[in-house]
């Protein structure tokens, strides 16, 4: 089978030598890529490191290989493009189709997705024209990468930082196995939760759970390949931020339903994946709790937690908005699930078999998804992101 075709633009920012690992990815992944950077992002990486990287000829110039037509015939026979990082300039003229090298060109061109991942200081990321020329190229379906927070360039820390490479490829990999299809979530804010709550008991213990929060981390890493606007509620998780998505970091239930709450009050659609304890400690040791010789501990007091999903449900920020849980069980998994959902008052329940080897920390799960107009739909054993589009198809047709 031919390999998927990739044009890896790279516009003038320090950010440029990240698209290396970019690159590297995605040809040892099994895709023909080719480099068309500007003339300003050779400043940063030379020629010489993309053509040696990639395997092709590196130009900026529409003039180079002419005979070849390459302003027009790099674009066409492209699967995706993807323009990491995408300056602040490149942004402009791609959204007022200006096209005065190879890139812009290629940028006219093409008619498979595409994809940018900004990277900037924040005051030129938070700029009114920037924020306008993002908005045009999203509503004509490009898919544009929130930047991360963190360092930029000298001693400067906030939001335009280049995401992750590694979460770059992931987003590129969902967006190509969609195929042509069109960003389907584009202007729409998901929020999500992740991971396990941890109820501490003492400076040194908690009331935990298993979950690796993996199931949620899918489901933003998908929301963002389909154009979604991404909160990430993640609670107590060590997996690398998904490129694109707002992280909000929590401990407990009690901090998670604030997050919740906060960042559902513009929200089309929250989908509740975290793992909430259901009771916490009545009571928080100040210091360790000690052994005593020759005697037992004292009976651990427990209160309930407050039920998030339900509480969200039952009070939508907005309307229309959409809920969606996620039920664990171990046994009478659909009747558990059908009750529950009926229960908690959410759009969509996705419920599914848990256990000490089921689906905690797994790459895998399995599941039905409940809806509440009496639908079940069956998503059989695989990796965690093909639930995760199933869960945005239905919440997509839903939102119309």
């Amino acid at each position: 089978m031919d390999k998927p075709k990739v044009v890896l633009g790279v516009s003038g920012g320090i950010a440029a030598y990240k698209a290396c690992e970019l690159l590297r990815r995605l040809t040892e992944s099994g895709h023909d890529v080719r480099v068309v950077p500007t003339g300003a992002a050779l400043n940063f990486v030379g020629a010489a490191t993309w053509s040696a990287l990639s395997g092709h000829p590196v130009s900026t110039e529409v003039w180079d290989g002419v005979h070849e037509v390459p302003h027009v015939r790099t674009g066409q026979g492209a699967d995706l493009v993807v323009v990491a990082p995408a300056t602040a300039d490149m942004l402009a003229k791609a959204a007022h189709g200006l096209a005065d090298d190879l890139l812009t060109n290629t940028l006219l061109t093409a008619r498979c997705p595409v994809v940018f991942a900004p990277a900037m200081h924040t005051e030129m990321w938070e700029h009114p024209a920037t924020r306008e020329n993002v908005a045009t190229l999203r509503r004509r379906g490009a898919v544009v990468i929130e930047p991360a927070v963190g360092r930029l360039t000298g001693a400067d820390t906030g939001k335009g930082r280049l995401p992750d490479p590694g979460e770059i490829f992931e987003v590129c990999r969902r967006v190509l196995s969609r195929g042509s299809a069109v960003p389907d979530l584009a202007g729409r804010h998901v929020v999500i939760s992740a991971g396990g709550t941890r109820e501490p008991l003492d400076p040194v213990r908690y009331l935990g759970n298993r979950s690796s929060g993996k199931q949620g981390y899918a489901l933003a890493r998908t929301a963002v390949a389909r154009g979604a606007r991404t909160t990430l509620i993640g609670a107590n998780t060590a997996l690398p931020d998904p490129a694109g998505a707002d992280v909000l970091r929590v401990g407990t239930a009690l901090e998670l339903r604030e997050a919740v709450r906060k960042a559902a009050a513009d929200a089309d659609v929250v989908v509740m994946a975290a793992a909430v304890a259901d009771f916490r400690p009545a009571e928080y040791a100040t210091g360790k709790i000690k052994k005593k010789d020759g005697q037992e501990p004292a009976p651990l007091v427990l209160v309930r937690n407050p039920d998030i999903l339900a509480e969200v449900s039952a009070g939508r920020a907005r309307a229309g908005q959409l809920v969606v849980g996620f039920a664990a069980e171990t046994d009478d998994v659909l009747a558990n699930g059908r009750h529950k959902l009926r229960r908690k008052g959410c759009d969509l329940l996705v419920v599914n078999e848990v256990g000490e080897d089921k689906t905690f920390g797994s790459e895998e799960n399995e599941a039905v998804v409940l809806g509440a107009d009496g639908s079940e739909t069956a998503v059989p054993y695989g990796p965690k992101e093909v639930l995760a589009d199933v869960v945005w198809d239905l919440v997509a047709a839903r939102l119309g």
